[in-house]
C-alpha cells in the first residue's frame, strides 16, 4: 500500500510512453503525488511530484504537442496542495495519537485490569467500546478482594461513549471504597447510589440523557460454595452447571442506581449455589442486545447453553468472536463481560 504511489507513476508513465499520444495518460500524472499525499510525510511526497514533473518533460521530448506545460502546472499545483494535505494528516495523526494515550490513562482508571485467581476463584474480563476510536465507554467492572470474600461489581450508565465515562468512573471509584469497608452488599450500593447522585449533581449529562446506570453486585466468600447476588435493575447472569444453564434472576428488583430517592432503597440480596466447575457470566446488555443485520438480537442464552466446560478465559474468547460475526463487526452499545469459576480443589 505504502508503495502505491510509486507503482501508480511507474503505471502512467509506461502507458503514456507506450501508448499513440493522443490518448494523453501523461495527464493521469498529477494522480501519483494527490495518492501519496494520503500515506507520506510532505517531503516524500514533494519528491514524488518533483520526479512526476521531470517525467512529464522527459515525455514532451519524445511527444512534442502533448501540453506539456499545462500538465506540469497541474502537477505543480497539486503537489503542493498535496504537501499541505499531508501536513495536516500528519497533525492530525499525532492529534489522535496523544487522544489514544488519553484513553489508555483513562481505561486504566476506570478498568484497572483484573487479575485472574483469587485463591480457587478464576476470573477473567472483556470489554469492546461501541464509540469510535474510544477505548472506554459507559460499560464498567471491578473486582476486589476483600475480607468478606471477593467482590464484583459490573454496571452499565445510560448512553455510551465519552459523556459516560465521568459517571462510570465515579461508581468505581466508589465500590473500590466500599468494597472493603462495608460488611454487607446493601450498604455497598447505597455508597454507589449516593455516589452516582452526587456525580449527576455536579456534572449533569448533555441533552436529554436520563440519570441513572444499572449495577450487579456479587460476593463470593472465601472458601464458600455460594455466591450473594444484589440486582440494580441490570441483566441476570448466566451460570453454567454442568451442562445445565440457569438465570440467576433476583426475587425483588433493587432500584437502579440515582433512583433510589425516587422509588425507595429497599435492596436484596440473593443467594445462590456456586459449585466448583461451575462457570458464571456477568454481562452488559450490549451483549444480550448485538443485532445482526436482519435486526435479531443475539441468543445468548442458547449460545452460552452450548458451550463445553472451559476456563474463563476461553469462554470469553468465544463470545467476543461470536458477537463479531454476529453484528457482522458492528457493535451499537458497549460490551462488557466477566467470566467467573471456582476451581476444582486438584487443580
Amino acid at each position: 500500500m505504502r508503495l502505491s504511489p510509486v507503482i501508480l507513476t511507474v503505471v502512467i508513465a509506461s502507458l503514456a510512453y507506450s501508448t499513440p499520444p493522443e490518448m494523453a495518460f501523461s495527464r493521469l500524472l498529477p494522480a501519483a503525488p494527490a495518492l501519496a499525499a494520503a500515506m507520506w510525510p510532505v517531503l516524500p511526497t514533494v519528491l514524488l511530484g518533483t520526479v512526476c514533473l521531470f517525467l512529464m518533460i522527459g515525455l514532451s521530448m519524445v511527444f512534442p504537442g502533448l501540453g506539456t506545460w499545462w500538465t506540469a502546472a497541474g502537477i505543480i499545483a497539486v503537489t503542493v496542495a498535496a504537501a499541505y494535505g499531508s501536513h495536516v494528516r500528519l497533525q492530525r495523526e499525532r492529534t489522535l495519537f496523544q487522544v489514544r494515550l488519553v484513553a489508555d490513562a483513562a481505561q486504566q482508571v476506570v478498568l484497572s485490569p483484573t487479575p485472574r485467581r483469587f485463591g480457587s476463584v478464576e476470573i477473567e474480563s472483556l470489554y469492546l467500546a461501541a464509540a469510535a476510536e474510544a477505548r472506554i465507554g459507559g460499560d464498567f467492572y471491578e473486582v476486589v478482594d476483600t475480607g468478606y470474600g471477593v467482590r464484583l461489581l459490573i454496571g452499565d450508565v445510560r448512553g455510551k461513549g465519552l459523556p459516560a465515562v465521568g459517571a462510570a468512573a465515579a461508581i468505581v471509584n466508589a465500590f473500590r471504597e466500599a468494597a472493603y469497608d462495608e460488611a454487607d452488599m446493601v450498604s455497598v450500593a447505597r455508597r454507589l447510589d449516593a455516589s452516582s447522585t452526587r456525580y449527576y449533581a455536579a456534572f449533569p449529562p448533555e441533552g436529554a440523557m436520563e440519570r441513572f446506570a444499572t449495577a450487579l453486585l456479587v460476593e463470593i466468600p472465601h472458601g464458600g460454595r455460594r455466591i450473594e447476588i444484589l440486582n440494580c435493575g441490570h441483566p441476570p447472569p448466566l451460570l453454567l452447571n454442568r451442562g445445565e444453564l440457569r438465570a440467576l434472576e433476583p426475587t425483588t428488583p433493587s432500584p437502579l442506581l440515582n433512583l433510589a430517592e425516587l422509588i425507595g432503597d429497599h435492596y436484596s440480596v440473593d443467594t445462590f449455589e456456586f459449585a466448583a466447575g461451575d462457570l458464571l457470566l456477568l454481562y452488559t446488555d450490549g451483549v444480550a442486545e448485538a443485532r445482526a443485520r436482519d435486526g435479531e438480537f443475539f441468543p445468548l442464552t442458547d449460545w452460552m447453553r452450548q458451550q463445553p466446560p472451559t476456563p474463563p478465559r476461553e469462554l470469553l474468547t468465544a463470545l467476543h468472536g461470536a458477537l463479531l460475526h454476529y453484528s457482522g463487526g458492528r457493535l451499537d452499545d458497549d460490551i462488557a463481560a466477566l467470566a467467573v469459576r471456582l476451581r476444582e480443589p486438584s487443580e
